[in-house]
């Protein structure tokens, strides 16, 4: 009987497993959701994620996880390649009773973050016209002949 137990340590907290109820996952598949630990700092965070890849390197075979990466200010698509050799992260399936993520609510986080983007290069282009358009008067007069080297976009 004692050979389908096994004691785990859990963030300091020892649990007794039953290995006769216990499911273990061995495999993962490209398109299954997961979660993403990974260290932060100091402490470590979940973050929800998908597997997109394998890479089948000889002496390190990668798997390959964008999460969404979401906190107060912003949303965030990032990679994270899991080998034998990056402790920094690890990998679990994504349980049903889990919030799923918002599939809207990151789309409305990546158009603000493009729109935010958009308004700053059209602010650029505005300084930079006011700067050509004012370079003679204003700007000439204290650079000499450098502003003939700047290429115009």
């Amino acid at each position: 009987m004692e050979e389908q137990k096994r004691i785990i340590e859990v963030n300091g907290i020892k649990m007794e497993i039953d290995l006769r109820t216990a499911k273990r996952v061995d495999e993962f598949k490209v398109g299954d959701a997961v979660k993403l630990l990974a260290k932060d700092y100091q402490s470590y965070k979940s973050y929800p994620g998908v597997i997109v890849g394998f890479d089948q390197f000889k002496l390190r075979p990668t798997i390959i996880v964008a999460y969404i990466k979401k906190d107060y200010a912003s949303t965030k698509l990032e990679f994270a390649y899991i080998n034998s050799e990056t402790p920094d992260f690890e990998i679990a399936p994504i349980q049903e009773f889990e919030t799923k993520v918002s599939w809207r609510e990151i789309q409305e986080d990546f158009d603000k973050k493009i729109k935010d983007k958009a308004m700053e290069v059209e602010k650029l282009k505005a300084e930079k016209e006011w700067f050509n358009g004012s370079y003679e008067k204003w700007f000439g007069k204290h650079f000499g002949d450098f502003g003939a080297s700047v290429s115009e976009t």
